[in-house]
């Protein structure tokens, strides 16, 4: 918000964003309805268009997967399609963040982290 506000010189008594909804903001990210990145664009729209946080998650269909069976066919298919890699973060655990990377991208950013990496080192591991 500061850095929004000093981008903008504005002070924070002028902030278009107000304390109710970026408690909103909190509460969503609180929940596991999104996620950090989700925040980051929600924050933004909130800043520069006004409304309410939930309502624009919902309307704009920016609510995080956190479906397990779609998330795990995500890692299914990333995992299958990259044997290569696979074989190198067998060796180099490090590499579980390229895989976990892969999986947000396929998801638009709206899998739960959390999940992706627990199902991927799973996966990788079995």
């Amino acid at each position: 918000l500061f850095g929004r506000l000093k981008k903008d010189d504005l002070e924070i008594t002028s902030s278009p964003v107000s304390p109710m909804q970026l408690g909103q903001i909190i509460d969503l990210i609180k929940n596991g309805e999104i996620n950090g990145k989700i925040a980051k664009e929600l924050f933004e729209i909130v800043y520069s268009e006004g409304g309410e946080p939930a309502e624009i998650v919902d309307k704009r269909g920016m609510k995080q997967v956190t479906d397990t069976v779609a998330i795990e066919k995500a890692v299914a298919e990333i995992i299958s399609a990259n044997p290569d890699q696979v074989e190198k973060a067998k060796l180099n655990p490090k590499l579980v963040g390229w895989f976990v990377g892969q999986v947000m991208k396929a998801t638009g950013g709206k899998a739960n982290p959390k999940t992706v990496n627990e199902l991927v080192a799973a996966k990788l591991n079995s």
